[in-house]
C-alpha cells in the first residue's frame, strides 16, 4: 500500500472517497487505511503497516520518554511559503553544514515533552492549542539478518506523519486507535532519528467532527514501541468461545511474511492442558478450534484469565485471555447464559487525579477501582476507544466494558470519506480489543440526530453500514449505540429510533432534572420502547461543584446533584426493559464548552468525583442504588 504527500491540508471529497474502497477491502483483516492525496512529490512513501495486535506480548523496546518538540501553528516545518511541501522540512532533523547555511529550527535546543502524554497539560501555553507539534527522538538499533522491525504507536491525536532518518514512513488519521510502520528496510546500524508531526486540528469531515464536549488533547498520547519480529510472524489472532457452541473455542491466527503458508503455529493454554498445532492456508491464516470444557468462564465476580501462548518455531507471543459468552433474550442481557444487570458509569479518558489524558495501568486501575467501589460491574468508555491498558485492567478486575468510536453528534453523514474514517477507526478498535473478555458491547454512535426521513436517511444508512462492518469482524459481542428519545404527550417517553432495529442492545441518554425539567419530573415519566430488546440508560445526571453545598433546589450544589440521582433511582426501578445503567459521569473532565467562572472553569462538573479525586454526595446515592440492585439481581456466578 502506498500514498503520496499532499500539498494542501484539506483533501478533496473525491480523493478522500477513495479510502472507502480500501476500508471495505480491509474489513476481513483490517489493514488501517492510508490516505491518497494529490499533487505529491515524485517519490511515494509506504503507508501504515497492517495492524499488529498485542504489542506488549512481543519482543519490544519502549521509545517512551522525553522527546524534543517544536510548536508549529503555521506548519512552517512542512510547507514552504507557497504552501507546497518542503523537501527540506523539519522532518530532515538537519544541522547547518557550515556557518553560512540557514536552518531555522533545532530539535536539540527545543523543549521536551513526555511521551506518552498530551501537550495541553504539559505546557501552560498549550492548554487550548490546536495545531501542529513536531516530536523527535533518537535511538540506536542494529537489526540481525532475517529480522523485521516496526515502530508502533498506541495512539496520536489526530493526524500523525512519521519520518525515520528523514524518509517518510506514512500517515495515520484517528486520535484513539493504534498504528505502526515497518522500518526494516530503512534501518541500518547506528543512531536513528524518528520525527513525528502531530496535528490535532478539528475538521468537519473528520471523526469526531468539530463539535464535541471533551478536551481535544493533542500529542502522542499513548506508548511508542519498537517491535522486532522474525521475517514471518504472527500479526493477528482471535480466540473466543463459539456463540453457537460454547463448548468450543474457535478463532484464527494470521501470519505475515514470505513463509506464511508454510509456518506451523501452536496455540497453548498450559493451565488447562490445551495445545493445538495448525497450518495456515495460502493467505497465511490458520483456523483454530478446540474443546473449551476445561476453561472456567470469565465474569465480574470471577474474572478468570488464562495465559495463552501463540508460537511458531521462531517466536512465542504471550497473552492473557478470558472466555465467556454474551447473548440477549428478550429484554435481558445474558452473560454465560445467565441474566446480568449492568451497574455502571460512563468515563472519559482522563487521569484520576489530574486534568490530563490517561494512559497508564495505574490510571486505569484507580478509575476502575472507583467503579468497583460504587458497586459497579460495568463501565462505558466514552466517547472513543480508550487506551489498551484500560481494557486489560478491566479484564483483570472483572469490569464489563462498553467500547465506542467517536461518531458523535452531527458528523457528515453523506461524506464517503467520513464513513471511511469511521469504518477505519471501528476496525482498528475491534482488531485491538477483540480478545479482551471484558469488552461486551461495541457502540457505533452517540446522540446522533434523526434524519428527516428516520428510516431511510443518510444517517441511518451510514450507521447501518457500521453495524454490518462490526458484525462482519466479530460475532461474539453485542452491538449498541446511545440513542435519543422523543416524547409522546407530556409524561411518556418513547424510544423508537429506527437504528434500534439493527442493534442488540438499546442505549438511551436522558437528562431529566438537568436539561429536562426538575428532578421531580422523573416521578411522573413512563418509558416505552419500540423494541423487545435490553435497554441500557447510557447517560443521566447533572452538574455539581464539589464542596459547594446549599439547598437541594439550587443548581450546582452537591445536594441538587444528589437529588437528581435519588429521583432517577426511583424512576429506573419502574422501567421493565431496563438491563443496565451508565450515568454521566465518573469524574469531572475538561471541556471548552463549559466556561462558567467559579463553577465550571472549563470543566464538565457532572462527575461523581471531582477532578482532584474527591467524592460528591451523588457518589454515595448511586452506590446505595447499586448495592440494592446487586442484592436483587446478583451477578452470574456470584456467591448467593
Amino acid at each position: 500500500m502506498t500514498f503520496s504527500v499532499d500539498d494542501t491540508r484539506g483533501a478533496s471529497l473525491a480523493r478522500r472517497a477513495g479510502r472507502v474502497a480500501r476500508a471495505i477491502a480491509c474489513a476481513a483483516v483490517f489493514c488501517g487505511a492510508a490516505t491518497a492525496d494529490a499533487q505529491a512529490p515524485a517519490a511515494a512513501v509506504p503507508g501504515v503497516a497492517p495492524q499488529m495486535v498485542n504489542v506488549a506480548g512481543r519482543s519490544a523496546t519502549t521509545l517512551n520518554g522525553r522527546w524534543r518538540s517544536i510548536i508549529d501553528p503555521y506548519e512552517t516545518g512542512y510547507y514552504n511559503y507557497r504552501r507546497r511541501p518542503d523537501a527540506n522540512g523539519w522532518f530532515r532533523d538537519r544541522k547547518p553544514a557550515n556557518a553560512q547555511e540557514l536552518i531555522e529550527y533545532d530539535f536539540d535546543q527545543s523543549p521536551l515533552l513526555n511521551v506518552p502524554g498530551d501537550w495541553n497539560s504539559q505546557q501552560a501555553e498549550l492548554l487550548f492549542y490546536e495545531g501542529t507539534v513536531w516530536y523527535r527522538t533518537r535511538f540506536e538499533r542494529a537489526l540481525a539478518p532475517g529480522r523485521r522491525l516496526f515502530v508502533h504507536f498506541g495512539g496520536a491525536n489526530y493526524q500523525a506523519r512519521a519520518w525515520m532518518d528523514g524518509n517518510e514512513l506514512g500517515m495515520h488519521e484517528g486520535g484513539f486507535t493504534p498504528f505502526g510502520f515497518e522500518v526494516t528496510d530503512a534501518l541500518e546500524a547506528g543512531t536513528h532519528s524518528l520525527v513525528v508531526k502531530v496535528d490535532n486540528q478539528r475538521h468537519p469531515e473528520a471523526v469526531p467532527t468539530v463539535n464535541s464536549d471533551w478536551w481535544n488533547y493533542g500529542g502522542i498520547t499513548r506508548e511508542v514501541t519498537l517491535v522486532e519480529t522474525p521475517s514471518t510472524f504472527v500479526r493477528d489472532y482471535t480466540l473466543q468461545l463459539d456463540p453457537a457452541d460454547p463448548r468450543r473455542v474457535r478463532g484464527w491466527v494470521q501470519l505475515d511474511g514470505p513463509d506464511s503458508a508454510r509456518t506451523a503455529v501452536t496455540i497453548r493454554i498450559p493451565r488447562a492442558g490445551l495445545s493445538q498445532t495448525v497450518t495456515p492456508d495460502a493467505s497465511g491464516r490458520a483456523v483454530v478450534s478446540f474443546d473449551a470444557r476445561r476453561l472456567a468462564r470469565w465474569s465480574p465476580d470471577h474474572p478468570n484469565l488464562y495465559d495463552v501462548e501463540i508460537a511458531t518455531a521462531a517466536e512465542t507471543i504471550r497473552d492473557r485471555i478470558g472466555f465467556r459468552t454474551l447473548a440477549v433474550r428478550g429484554t435481558q442481557i445474558l452473560l454465560n447464559g445467565e441474566p446480568i444487570f449492568l451497574r455502571g458509569i460512563s468515563m472519559h479518558e482522563e487521569s484520576p487525579y489530574e486534568a490530563r489524558r490517561a494512559y497508564s495501568t495505574d490510571d486505569a486501575r484507580t478509575s476502575l477501582g472507583w467503579v468497583k467501589e460504587l458497586g459497579g460491574n460495568f463501565v462505558r468508555l466514552a466517547h472513543y476507544p480508550h487506551n489498551e491498558a484500560m481494557l486489560r485492567a478491566a479484564d483483570e478486575m472483572g469490569v464489563i466494558v462498553w467500547a465506542e468510536i467517536p461518531v458523535y453528534w452531527t458528523i457528515q453523514w453523506e461524506n464517503p470519506a467520513t464513513l471511511a474514517s469511521a469504518r477505519q477507526q471501528l476496525g482498528e478498535m475491534v482488531t485491538r480489543d477483540r480478545n479482551r473478555a471484558s469488552v461486551a458491547l461495541w457502540s457505533v454512535a452517540n446522540e446522533t440526530p434523526r434524519d428527516a426521513n428516520p428510516a431511510a436517511g443518510p444517517r441511518i444508512t451510514f450507521l447501518r453500514n457500521l453495524v454490518a462492518h462490526v458484525r462482519g469482524m466479530d460475532n461474539t459481542r453485542l452491538i449498541t449505540a446511545a440513542l435519543e428519545h422523543r416524547y409522546v404527550g407530556r409524561d411518556t417517553i418513547v424510544i423508537d429510533d429506527p437504528l434500534g432495529e439493527v442493534l442488540d442492545v438499546i442505549g438511551n441518554n436522558e437528562y431529566l432534572g438537568w436539561y429536562d425539567g426538575s428532578p421531580e419530573k422523573a416521578d411522573s415519566i413512563t418509558w416505552r420502547s419500540a423494541f423487545n430488546k435490553p435497554l441500557v440508560m447510557s447517560e443521566f445526571g447533572g452538574d455539581a461543584l464539589q464542596g459547594l453545598h446549599g439547598p437541594a433546589a439550587n443548581r450546582w450544589t452537591e445536594e441538587y446533584q444528589a437529588r437528581i440521582y435519588q429521583r432517577q433511582a426511583a424512576m429506573l426501578r419502574r422501567i421493565p426493559m431496563l438491563a443496565g445503567t451508565s450515568p454521566w459521569i465518573l469524574k469531572d473532565f475538561r471541556s471548552p464548552r463549559r466556561p462558567l467562572p467559579g463553577i465550571q472553569d472549563y470543566f464538565n462538573r457532572k462527575g461523581l468525583i471531582s477532578d482532584r479525586g474527591e467524592r460528591k454526595l451523588a457518589f454515595y446515592e448511586l452506590q446505595r442504588f447499586y448495592l440494592e440492585l446487586r442484592a436483587a439481581h446478583p451477578d452470574p456466578g456470584a456467591e448467593r
